[in-house]
């Protein structure tokens, strides 16, 4: 049975190799943010869950790779730092040549973070 830092590694792998590098810087900073978060698949892509809710998801597409972070409200939060990337319900799409920087996505999982912490009181 493979563990799901396995399988993210894997679908990882398959990428080429600037997607691969965009999306593993991807997966560490999302891991420092969320040093209790476990790594997970779901909806078939790389996510990371939080007190038993998923956190945010990542993934690679033909032309370009997508954050999730699962929460239109969130997302909004930082619209105008989100400005010059394409948004739609709940995606954030980017490139690696036009990547998201660390320090908004941190900002990003922390507001994640929040959000479930106060559905679960």
């Amino acid at each position: 049975m493979t563990t799901p830092s396995a399988e993210i590694d894997a679908y990882l792998a398959r990428l080429p190799q600037g997607f691969r590098q965009e999306l593993s810087d991807l997966r560490e900073t999302i891991a420092k943010a969320a040093p209790g978060a476990e790594e997970c698949i779901s909806y078939q892509m790389p996510a990371f869950r939080y007190n038993g809710r998923v956190l945010v998801y990542y993934a690679a597409f033909k032309k370009h790779c997508s954050f999730f972070p699962g929460s239109i409200a969130v997302a909004d939060a930082f619209a105008d730092e989100l400005a010059s990337f394409r948004v739609s319900k709940g995606t954030i799409h980017f490139t690696p040549d036009e990547p998201l920087p660390k320090s908004l996505v941190r900002k990003i999982v922390k507001a994640k973070m929040k959000e479930i912490d106060a559905k679960a009181r």
